[in-house]
């Protein structure tokens, strides 16, 4: 089993890496870190002789003083050197760099320092070492005002407040999934020193802007599931997804129709294809456990009573949610939280499931997991 130490394991980039490695757990073994351990030399070299790989993702991208940036991460690179000289590491070091380093300022500086004192020293030790220069990266979770401008306009529009574009430039994208795929792609290769990791898609500011708008009035408040153009415009829509105040959103209510007939319900509006399927569930029975990294899907409740319950993988807070056929309603799974639904009434519970892609038992991106 590999062992692998992820340093920034709480950052945007880190928790992904972190979660997907998780997801591996008969192949890669992860080793705890602890920012802390910076400042305290027995951890550090405790934590840097049980790993095979270190990923260092840990870093300040961003602050008031733009002197504390450049300290910041320089130190961070000399400290784990002074450290991988202490204990004689012969691993594989991979470091997050940016596109940053061609642009002269003093975030993209401060990488190029640290890129180059890893490099040093694995010159001289004989260690592997890959120095990742990455274009701008977007997905689920990523901090507003801080990770993306795409992270900014998310949170802007499900609060209602107003996005600002201060240049519309066109920029380049990839994916956080691709990312981590990316980087797992380098783990044990032979290949040595500065890589640059392609971008998956050129886009401008304004563009990514009337998408997310789009976004907003079609899903977030009409419930209507979008038509999706390519692979990016839905890795845009699951970002958005990430924004919502689940306590807030969850569940949402059908409009019933009700005459001397009975009643009629319209259970979604597509612009997309996907599979629909239909359950009943006995009492007490639950369904589910088991989250997605990638699909869109919704849980309506038609008949009988249900609670579904959802959890942030690497999160002890649960969602719950009280749903009944009286009151038609439904709730949308967010990628990376394990959900479930469970019969709590006395009667049958019908469901009606949407997912926006055919299971593919090859293929089928769920991952068991109790919420």
């Amino acid at each position: 089993m590999i062992k692998v130490g992820v340093t920034g394991s709480n950052g945007f980039i880190g928790w992904h890496l972190c979660q997907t490695l998780e997801l591996y757990n008969t192949k890669f073994e992860l080793i705890e870190f602890k920012r802390d351990w910076f400042n305290d030399s027995i951890n550090l070299d405790n934590f840097v002789t049980k790993c095979n790989i270190i990923v260092h993702l840990a870093g300040l991208n961003r602050h008031s003083e733009e002197a504390a940036i450049y300290n910041t991460n320089v130190a961070l690179a000399e400290k784990l050197v002074e450290s991988f000289k202490r204990t004689d590491f012969k691993g594989q070091v991979i470091f997050s760099s940016s596109i940053q380093e061609e642009r002269n300022n003093t975030f993209g500086n401060s990488k190029k320092v640290a890129r180059e004192l890893f490099s040093n020293w694995a010159n001289l030790s004989g260690a592997k070492f890959h120095g990742v220069i990455i274009p701008n990266v977007f997905g689920a979770f990523g901090v507003p005002f801080y990770n993306s401008v795409i992270s900014t306009f998310c949170h802007q529009l499900v609060n209602n407040e107003t996005p600002n574009i201060q240049t519309d430039a066109s920029l380049n994208l990839i994916y956080i999934n691709d990312l981590v795929k990316r980087i797992l792609e380098l783990f044990d290769t032979d290949t040595q020193d500065c890589i640059t990791i392609e971008h998956t898609n050129t886009i401008k500011v304004s563009e990514i802007l009337n998408q997310l708008i789009k976004f907003k009035a079609k899903y977030f408040e009409n419930g209507q599931i979008p038509s999706f153009n390519n692979q990016f415009e839905i890795n845009l829509f699951n970002t958005f997804r990430s924004y919502f105040n689940l306590e807030n959103h969850y569940p949402v209510r059908y409009k019933n129709n009700i005459d001397e007939r009975g009643n009629f319900v319209e259970i979604i509006r597509l612009e997309t294809g996907g599979q629909v399927s239909f359950s009943t569930t006995k009492k007490e029975i639950t369904r589910g456990n088991h989250f997605h990294t990638r699909k869109i899907e919704r849980f309506s409740v038609i008949k009988g009573k249900a609670l579904i319950q959802l959890r942030k993988i690497g999160s002890n807070d649960v969602h719950n949610y009280y749903l009944s056929g009286e009151e038609p309603a439904y709730v949308d799974m967010p990628i990376w939280y394990t959900h479930n639904i469970k019969n709590i009434g006395e009667e049958e519970l019908y469901t009606m499931f949407w997912i926006n892609e055919f299971y593919d038992a090859n293929d089928p991106d769920t991952y068991f997991e109790t919420v």
